[in-house]
């Protein structure tokens, strides 16, 4: 083994998971290891051997590593810049070396209220100065001690961002609610650290933080609960525990409320109740009548030249409390509303309309024409206790109460909503039941639609004016399983492009965003074209695809890195989970504004309301030049650009296909192979969700 000393000029990659990188030294050596938490800029002392590699050269192996805290002026300066702290870039580091020289760090650590002394730090900077370079110290405490459970840095952060300086107390004395507490932090990492501080295969805290592990992850992939045999298998795969041993604790977990046990299906306590509650209220509504009079329905003058079947829809809705309006593309479902609400105008009654997103929000009030608020800010979602406002104690003020974009409300969000429902309210959902289900748990439209309680009007026919889109008219015939009609001329608003290989499919890809679309069409590649992919992984896939065109479509430098993602200015980005303090959800799109270094903070313009972030914030956003057809659901592009590969073998199903055509407004243009095309059409098959809304439990 040698050492030796060198300063981290910069990392050509890392993996910020498991803290793996490709480091450039300041000595002109390339070093390959682990580095947890070491910003460029800051002095090692490493121990390894050189090697050489048959493609990249001679490098050092690192073994083991320590931090040296810089002696020079120009190591010091690096160190205190790198971003590590909040409030000192360059311009500052530089004042603070010139003032306290030698002696830097030791006023950080000892005497850092001298920092007044430096022109252009004041009080307000000076304490976000304090609380940066405390938090890096505890940090990399917490980093050192999880090193020795195997345990990555990025992990670290996530653990101290929720327990803070109590984050290694916490871990010692249950490291199983970190299941429970910190977003990302899996079973496995739990346990893998629980074993390590002394805690049998057989400790209740273990079964239990793995039972309810189980059922969240269940619930992530649609399911309301597990039968106790699919509960069983999977305790046994991940645990090793025979739950059957373990009765006795199953029954102390229903008394706690974690989980509620009825004819052999095991629920998370709060998806039963939810689900209880949802049957409870429709039921109430189901039975409710309007209280109209035959004087003032006949006073109602609609200037809308309406089909039958949407007079119907209206009809129903002024003769029935609750009512589910559905229909593919082009059947009319925004002027049947239209007609349903201006009805309730002329009765001079007061109207609310509301969505699951912001986008799906946004949308609907560019078609109707009228406020529509996100579900969370409708029902006054307060971030700082996680908790809705309007509810049955305080339930919203409306006679008319329209939700669109059904499909996609998920068992907890519909219960939230319908609590929150006057049973003197006409509540309408609105919703296409063959696109995908919501991304959280149940399948509410499909099961409201099954129980028969909830009169419903499903709109079939296409109007003569969406008849003109073969957009339209080929998710219909897909809906039907049929093969699309594909006619590539240059009028067509629906293309095909033929191709089987991967690469050459991508290649196609960045090609039609960056020229071919624009030069032709005059589309913004960022603005109005939406790359639709149904997975992550592989050469069409997400993440190579968002790569490949944040390269060819912003040609500015990089202004952040975060790991193997570099952001720049103006790019496309997605908020990937519900953020209700800053008022941004999943699925939201923007494009980044700003780049603050010193301050470690990016703006992102979200339809035009800047949304600040913090660097440690970033895990929350990610690239948008392409995104997964799951994400796009309750948007709507000019343009849909959609690969379709046998890659995506596994993902081929008719209602993904449909989805992701029916989010394209003006063209759509697949790109793949016929064969492909035909398994997704065929392919009615969905993953079945085990939900019991309106079933005899």
């Amino acid at each position: 083994m040698i050492t030796i000393e060198a300063i981290l000029d910069s990392y050509l990659y890392i993996n910020e998971s498991t803290g793996y990188c490709v480091a450039s030294l300041s000595n002109g050596i390339k070093a390959v290891g682990i580095l947890i938490n070491i910003k460029p800029g800051e002095k090692l002392k490493l121990t390894g051997e050189y090697e050489t590699h048959p493609k990249y050269g001679m490098q050092f192996r690192i073994d083991s590593y320590s931090i040296v805290i810089p002696s020079t002026k120009t190591g010091l300066a690096k160190y205190l810049s790198s971003g590590m702290i909040k409030g000192i870039g360059p311009v500052t580091a530089e004042k603070i070396i010139e003032q306290f020289e030698d002696t830097t760090i030791d006023v950080l650590d000892n005497n850092i209220d001298r920092l007044l002394e430096i022109e252009g730090i004041g009080s307000k900077k000076l304490e976000q100065i304090k609380k940066s370079w405390g938090e890096q110290k505890a940090v990399k405490e917490i980093i050192i001690y999880l090193q020795g459970f195997d345990i990555s840095p990025a992990y670290a952060v996530k653990i101290y961002k929720v327990y803070g300086i109590n984050s290694i107390k916490v871990i010692q004395n249950n490291p199983y609610q970190l299941t429970y507490d910190v977003w990302g932090i899996g079973f496995k990492i739990a346990d893998s650290i629980g074993k390590n501080v002394g805690f049998s295969d057989d400790h209740p805290k273990r079964i239990k933080a793995g039972i309810v592990y189980i059922l969240n992850e269940a619930a992530s992939d649609g399911h309301v609960y597990l039968t106790s045999d699919e509960l069983n298998k999977k305790c046994f795969d991940m645990l090793g525990i025979d739950l059957s041993d373990s009765l006795l604790l199953m029954r102390e977990m229903q008394e706690e409320n974690l989980i509620y046990i009825v004819q052999e299906k095991v629920y998370l306590a709060h998806l039963y109740e939810a689900e209880k509650y949802i049957e409870h209220k429709i039921k109430l509504l189901a039975a409710g009548e309007s209280k109209f009079t035959e004087k003032e329905l006949k006073l109602i003058r609609l200037n809308l030249d309406l089909s039958e079947e949407q007079s119907d829809a209206v009809r129903k809705s002024l003769t029935n409390k609750i009512m589910i309006l559905t229909g593919g593309p082009g059947t009319g479902k925004t002027t049947t509303l239209k007609g349903i609400i201006d009805s309730y105008k002329q009765l001079k009654k007061n109207i609310l309309l509301a969505a699951p997103t912001g986008r799906a929000a946004k949308r609907m009030s560019e078609v109707i024409g009228m406020e529509a608020k996100t579900l969370h800010r409708l029902l006054e979602f307060n971030p700082q206790d996680q908790f809705f406002q309007r509810g049955e104690d305080n339930p919203l003020e409306a006679d008319l109460l329209v939700i669109d974009e059904v499909s996609m409300i998920d068992t907890l969000l519909m219960n939230s909503m319908l609590s929150a429902v006057n049973p003197e309210t006409t509540l309408i959902l609105v919703g296409d039941v063959d696109q995908l289900p919501s991304v959280g748990s149940g399948n509410i439209l499909n099961d409201l639609i099954l129980s028969g309680i909830i009169p419903i009007v499903k709109l079939t026919k296409i109007f003569r004016q969406a008849e003109k889109s073969s957009i339209v008219v080929n998710a219909h015939k897909i809906n039907n399983g049929e093969l699309p009609s594909i006619n590539n001329n240059e009028e067509a608003d629906f293309f095909f492009i033929q191709e089987s290989d991967n690469s050459k499919i991508a290649d196609l890809i960045i090609e039609l965003c960056s020229s071919r679309l624009p030069d032709k069409y005059g589309f913004d590649p960022v603005k109005d074209i939406q790359v639709l992919t149904p997975m992550y992984k592989g050469e069409v896939g997400v993440n190579n695809l968002n790569i490949r065109l944040q390269e060819v479509l912003n040609q500015r430098k990089v202004a952040h890195n975060r790991g193997e993602k570099n952001y720049k200015i103006g790019d496309k980005v997605m908020q990937l989970k519900n953020n209700y303090d800053k008022e941004v959800y999943n699925g939201d799109i923007g494009i980044i504004e700003s780049v603050d270094n010193e301050d470690q903070i990016m703006e992102i313009n979200f339809s035009g309301k800047n949304v600040q972030y913090e660097f440690a914030e970033l895990e929350d956003i990610t690239l948008a030049y392409a995104i997964t057809v799951h994400k796009s659901q309750g948007s709507e592009y000019p343009c849909v650009i959609l690969p379709i590969s046998a890659a995506h073998f596994i993902m081929l199903q008719r209602n993904l296909l449909y989805t992701a055509i029916t989010r394209a407004s003006q063209m759509l243009i697949l790109v793949g192979t016929r064969q492909a095309l035909a398994i997704a059409v065929g392919n009615k098959k969905t993953k079945r969700r085990n939900t019991s809304l309106f079933s005899d439990n």
